[in-house]
């Protein structure tokens, strides 16, 4: 018997007892993580190191996503009954409205220490993370939720959105001057800003956060993935023409070439995308389709196992490290794939995805997931300094568990308890 043989015989492992306990092991193990080491009485969150300490105690750097992230995450630790996870949300939320928002100029600064802004510039990346923690504290009743998404949807509208492009554009200094020139317009912060709309809209109804969401994926996604063969292009001009040359010394945030994990991202919002509009775009499954494909087929290391952070134009891997966040995102969209347009490559891909972060990402010594490993699958830093994120890991522990049909801030105040 085949191994495709032997996966079509057993099912899918989403739907098996023993591999739902495992993943909500593997939630509860990131929960407890960054729920007893991360908050900073002094506002805000720590990045910590590989042991959970903090990388700095004395005047530590609070980036706005981060602190959006820890919101978002800990909604859905309210929303699954997880005891103090109101605590953290409260926590993260005051210090996103009273230390990140900008009072006199609008909008919500980059980063901050006990001392003020570190970098005081608007960027839209952390714009979209605004806007997912105030949608996901939403969905909790807290207090300051709906001043937020008031406040970072107006910014995001009189400030972010070019409607000529139906996408946001990029930064700003703090009082909303171009930088840089503003010549450079990103996917990766629109992509965020997508999967943000989405849970906007599942928390107020409102459709045009949906309409906005649905413009950005057919940018950046039919037209422009599509046109370089679904691969999708992170880097490009003001009139949203590709730029395969562009370098920035900040490999983080914009890495040269193409990233698959952002291949895969994509791929999993595109199906939620497709199920909250009504399933109305028929280009979006068969795009998703590709997009895993591709990825799988050009990003994934036969040889070794996972994703290579980056490729260049002509396919072959640049930045040969492996991240966690593209094997987290790999999984979730295999499970998306597989629910929505079954097929043995896709659980077979689910499978080999989460071999890969068992065996080697999950840090069974000190806690947590390890963010970066060297193209052999070692531990390494050249990235990422330690753990400063629960967000990725998080969700794909928890999408499977749930129907695939929208956030999982919705998924899980729809199932009402039944995990």
């Amino acid at each position: 018997m085949s191994i495709g043989q032997q996966t079509q015989a057993l099912g899918n492992w989403s739907t098996r007892d023993y591999h739902r306990r495992w993943l909500l092991d593997q939630a509860n193990g990131l929960f407890d993580f960054f729920q007893y080491r991360g908050v900073n009485p002094k506002g805000g969150f720590y990045d910590m190191d590989d042991a959970g300490n903090p990388l700095d105690a004395v005047n530590p750097v609070r980036g706005i996503h981060s602190t959006a992230r820890m919101v978002h995450c800990f909604s859905i630790g309210a929303l699954l009954g997880r005891p103090g996870s109101e605590g953290i949300v409260d926590h993260g939320m005051d210090y996103l409205w009273n230390h990140h928002r900008d009072t006199k100029h609008g909008g919500y600064l980059w980063s901050l220490n006990d001392d003020g802004p570190v970098d005081a510039n608007k960027q839209g990346y952390g714009h979209a993370f605004v806007l997912l923690a105030a949608s996901s504290a939403k969905t909790i009743g807290h207090p300051l939720a709906d001043g937020m998404l008031a406040d970072i949807t107006e910014v995001l509208n009189s400030r972010f959105w070019e409607a000529r492009h139906g996408a946001i554009a990029e930064e700003f200094t703090q009082d909303w001057q171009p930088l840089d020139g503003g010549g450079y317009r990103g996917q990766n912060s629109n992509m965020h800003l997508t999967e943000a709309l989405m849970a906007a809209f599942e928390a107020t109804g409102d459709r045009s956060y949906l309409d906005k969401a649905e413009s950005i994926a057919d940018l950046v996604i039919r037209r422009a993935a599509g046109s370089v063969g679904w691969r999708v292009a992170e880097h490009f001009d003001t009139q949203w023409t590709v730029d395969k040359s562009y370098y920035h010394p900040n490999e983080m945030f914009r890495p040269a070439g193409t990233t698959p994990g952002h291949w895969l991202e994509w791929a999993r919002l595109i199906l939620q995308l497709w199920s909250l509009g009504g399933k109305k775009h028929a280009w979006m499954p068969d795009a998703a389709k590709a997009l895993f494909s591709q990825s799988m087929s050009l990003g994934w290391d036969n040889d070794k196992g996972g994703f290579f952070y980056t490729l260049d134009w002509a396919d072959v891997p640049a930045k040969r490290n492996k991240l966690w966040w593209p094997a987290c995102e790999g999984a979730a969209a295999a499970h998306f794939l597989n629910e929505h347009v079954p097929s043995d490559f896709h659980e077979e891909s689910y499978r080999k995805i989460w071999g890969v972060i068992g065996n080697h990402f999950i840090d069974r010594k000190h806690g947590g997931w390890h963010e970066e490993l060297t193209e052999s699958l070692h531990p390494s830093h050249t990235l990422f300094p330690g753990k400063g994120d629960i967000y990725h890991a998080l969700q794909a522990c928890l999408i499977p568990l749930f129907p695939p049909t929208g956030s999982l801030t919705k998924v899980i105040a729809e199932a009402a308890g039944k995990v």
